[in-house]
């Protein structure tokens, strides 16, 4: 008689993980099922966990990622060994490089069979140790509980730690073995909130001091900033300083703010006293904090990470804490004071980004056709944006397209591939945004060749009546953005794609799809789809655009181009300042 394996129950390894998940208000999981996961799958079932099944790993971790970001709960993606950890590791990377907390769980081989030859056998681990803040094979069923409790401590960035993706695996036997209640501790089961830290007094004082007394003053927000909005707009609004989002923000302070003046960001950058980051790593879209960008002005920097605090340039004043408790702490120091914020620079910058805001909008909402005949990529944007509005969440995706998305767009949420580059974010990140915000408006905009990275979750999209918005810009190229003029001699240069019709892709799957060849037809095409998305579909409209128009990035070939200086420009001053420096 063939012997049947035992039932997998709630005491079982797999069982421990779903409950502690379900306990930790974990509501569903991405995954891509296969063998070595099984019996974590069956579990998540059993507790009523919802499985987002996907078409690939990488899309597991990306939707994963979006859902942990805008829904504040853990996000947990499900992959099988091997190639389904290999798989995963693209969407492990980006989460890595956005500080994003995401749980990656796997499975391996029953112990008896491991470096035997036996299907997917792999060390996971050891490809993963660079990319995560914890790696780690639980052998040992006793082990669970604490394993899974210290990994989901570790993604929050808890006790000041960075956060961003974990990930364990388990062999098969081992998720079917019994965890003893013994070790099934309340203490690891129970919810946890991510502890607060309350700025050093002396350290605050010495902040207050440094911004109260600024003529020039700055803000520069981060991942630091999300759940701090209020606090932030109360801080800008209590000195006065002008404040520059980037794409880990975009949307906390709104567009309209008398201290926002994204449009003037070259301009501000140079002329600052005195630079405030708040939860914001200094890296290549901030020019690495170089002199040569922010000339000779001081730093007051607050984050709740090390990472965040001490990179490239060093605070005249650091604060480690909570960076909604700092900025209330801050606001509460200044009560009384008058800021020395000179109002002759704050509004010539105000009225400069106004300008230049206004004629932005006025120009993406005329722009012509290109000689090819197809729409310009801002007519494009300026027709969505009227039609999502400004509350909207955003996901922008794509290399020059998105290039235009981030300067042209407003809205309440936004997400992009980030330091890493990593196009392809987009469907994913949409369709996990939108799970996590139910009754919002999910916008993806992303180029052509972007899409086709994840093209195939709008299957995903359509199977599990997710409302996103994909549109397509659809150029039929590849455009390679120039990051070394010298190699290239200034051009700009890429490869044709064909002009595929995405929409009827998106109609075989079940979703509303729309090929849209003329602005004059984009405004009902996007009626029709929002229409879907209240029915609970999810919607593609497929523009044809010009493959004429270039970004700023295209045309100086960097992505952080404050006032489109260019790359060799920005090499330059650094080079100058570098030598005046050792003088």
């Amino acid at each position: 008689m063939a012997a049947t394996a035992p039932a997998i129950g709630p005491d079982s390894a797999a069982g421990v993980i779903a409950r502690l998940l379900a306990a930790r208000g974990v509501d569903r999981v991405f995954a891509l099922c296969g063998g070595h996961i099984m019996p974590i799958w069956m579990r998540l079932d059993a507790e009523g966990i919802a499985i987002v099944d996907v078409r690939d790993e990488r899309a597991a971790v990306y939707m994963a990622h979006a859902y942990g970001e805008a829904s504040g709960r853990p996000g947990v993606a499900l992959v099988t060994a091997g190639p389904g950890v290999t798989n995963a590791m693209t969407g492990i990377a980006n989460a890595h490089a956005a500080r994003a907390p995401v749980l990656v769980l796997s499975g391996l081989p029953p112990r008896p069979q491991t470096d035997r030859g036996a299907l997917q056998d792999m060390v996971h681990t050891e490809m993963l140790r660079g990319i995560t803040r914890l790696a780690r094979t639980v052998r040992e069923a006793a082990q669970v509980p604490q394993a899974l409790d210290e990994a989901l401590a570790a993604a929050a960035g808890e006790a000041g730690g960075e956060p961003g993706p974990v990930f364990l695996d388990f062999p098969t036997d081992t998720l079917r073995a019994e965890v003893p209640r013994a070790v099934q501790l309340p203490e690891h089961m129970q919810p946890r909130a991510r502890g607060a830290i309350a700025p050093e007094p002396g350290a605050l004082a010495r902040a207050a001091d440094l911004l109260w007394q600024a003529r020039r003053p700055l803000v520069i927000g981060g991942r630091g900033v999300r759940g701090a909005a209020a606090e932030l707009v109360a801080l800008l609004d209590a000195t006065g300083a002008p404040f520059l989002d980037t794409g880990e923000c975009k949307g906390v302070v709104p567009d309209d703010h008398p201290s926002a003046v994204a449009a003037m960001r070259g301009s501000v950058m140079g002329d600052a006293d005195l630079v405030l980051t708040i939860g914001r790593k200094l890296d290549f879209q901030l020019g690495y904090g170089s002199p040569a960008v922010f000339g000779a002005a001081r730093w007051l920097r607050i984050a709740d990470c090390a990472a965040e605090l001490r990179d490239n340039r060093r605070g005249e004043v650091e604060l480690f804490a909570t960076p909604r408790l700092a900025l209330q702490a801050l606001v509460a120091a200044g009560q009384g004071r008058a800021s020395a914020v000179d109002p002759a620079w704050r509004e010539r910058l105000r009225a400069g980004h106004a300008e230049r805001a206004a004629r932005l909008r006025a120009s993406m909402a005329a722009a012509a056709d290109g000689a090819d005949g197809f729409m310009h990529p801002n007519r494009l944007l300026a027709e969505v944006q009227r039609a999502i509005g400004d509350d909207a969440v955003v996901v922008a995706d794509g290399g020059d397209f998105l290039a235009f998305a981030r300067v042209g767009m407003r809205c309440g949420s936004y997400l992009d591939p980030g330091a890493l580059g990593c196009i392809g974010v987009g469907t994913p990140f949409g369709i996990g945004a939108a799970l996590a915000a139910p009754g919002r408006t999910v916008a993806v905009l992303t180029g052509d060749g972007s899409f086709g990275f994840n093209a195939m979750e709008l299957d995903t999209a359509a199977r599990h009546g997710v409302p996103v918005l994909v549109v397509v810009a659809n150029n039929g190229a590849w455009q390679i953005e120039v990051h070394d003029q010298t190699l290239t001699h200034g051009k700009v240069v890429g490869t044709r794609l064909q002009r595929a019709d995405h929409a009827a892709m998106a109609r075989a799957f079940g979703a509303h799809g729309e090929r849209v060849e003329s602005a004059a037809a984009l405004p009902a095409a996007l009626e029709r789809a929002l229409a879907a998305l209240r029915a609970g579909r999810p919607a593609l409209l497929d523009v044809l655009v010009s493959g004429e128009p270039m970004s700023s990035d295209a045309r100086t070939g960097l992505a952080w181009v404050p006032d489109l200086q260019p790359l060799a420009a920005w090499d330059e001053a650094e080079r100058r300042w570098r030598a005046g420096a050792a003088g």
